[in-house]
């Protein structure tokens, strides 16, 4: 499988802020791919510089194998980018909106009618194409914001927190048609999040601080290193669990035992198979990871936003 973005020793700085540091890390083509970090961590700066925006003081970055240096317009060409805060005119009706866009990359006339009946089945737009966006909900804007980056067929979709401050059945929606996306047409995805449940379904996570990569694997990788398994048990007394030597914390009507991988917990079954009738063992979330390797959740640095 073939590599959708190359990035080698990648940095820019803006004064005495160094941005990005010696970055170096590949997408393959086809894959969700999550890029994870604190605010100031490097990752809006990264985007701004794949999509064309910002230059880069030194470095290399491909895509689709194409050279940024070289042919900056042919991969705009192939990259959609659906952005933390929407960039739809607010005046406008959401078909004018799609319409100005399309007309950018050539898509007018009976080939922007058919591209917007099929981005209007795929995203449940109809009803929507007449009403202007100012008079939107915040789930119907989003889901013309990625009408909006889909227009061209992109082979590249990058999603800058797309899912923020949306209800549950919004954001399950728009998970539903990127997996359609990735599944039918191939498309790669690169995204940025603070729902960890969403980095936690990515094929690959990247997670920078003070734009460096700090830690780097799938998500199941991430986990078996960063953080332990653990075991909840119910029907048993704080004695009992003190006896069994490990770390451990009350959860309203069980313990939460903390191991350091599974073997462990197998093991601490066997040798006390009397106090593990009802237990249940899980592994650490992306959220202990996160915190683990920088110090912080993404959780609190959201709420500072």
């Amino acid at each position: 499988m073939k590599n959708m973005i190359e990035i080698d020793r990648l940095n820019k700085s803006f004064g005495d802020v160094h941005a990005v540091r010696d970055l170096s890390f590949s997408v393959r083509e086809g894959e969700l791919f999550a890029f994870l970090g604190v605010n100031g961590a490097g990752k809006s700066t990264t985007i701004n510089i794949i999509c064309g925006e910002l230059q880069k003081d030194s470095g290399s970055v491909r895509i689709d194998g194409m050279e940024l240096d070289r042919e900056a317009m042919r991969i705009k060409r192939e990259i959609g980018v659906v952005f933390q805060s929407s960039v739809l005119d607010s005046a406008l009706s959401v078909r004018d909106n799609l319409e100005s866009r399309a007309s950018l990359y050539g898509i007018t006339g009976k080939a922007f009618e058919a591209r917007l009946e099929e981005l209007s089945g795929l995203l449940d737009l109809g009803g929507l194409e007449r009403r202007t966006v100012g008079k939107l909900s915040g789930g119907q804007r989003r889901r013309i914001d990625i009408a909006r980056a889909l227009l061209h067929r992109p082979k590249l979709l990058i999603l800058d927190e797309p899912t923020t401050g949306l209800d549950p059945q919004t954001r399950k929606t728009l998970w539903n048609v990127i997996a359609t996306l990735r599944r039918e047409e191939g498309l790669t995805v690169f995204l940025t999040t603070h729902y960890m449940e969403e980095a936690a379904d990515a094929d690959f996570v990247v997670i920078l601080d003070s734009g460096s990569i700090c830690a780097e694997g799938t998500p199941l990788e991430l986990k078996n290193t960063y953080t332990g398994d653990f075991i909840t048990v119910y029907g048993i007394d704080e004695e009992q669990v003190r006896m069994l030597g490990v770390g451990y914390e009350k959860i309203r009507d069980a313990y939460r035992l903390v191991v350091p991988n599974t073997r462990a917990a197998t093991d601490l079954i066997l040798r006390h198979p009397e106090l593990f009738e009802d237990y249940e063992i899980t592994k650490g979330k992306m959220d202990d990871v996160f915190l683990s390797v920088t110090g912080k959740t993404l959780r609190e640095e959201s709420a500072e936003k």
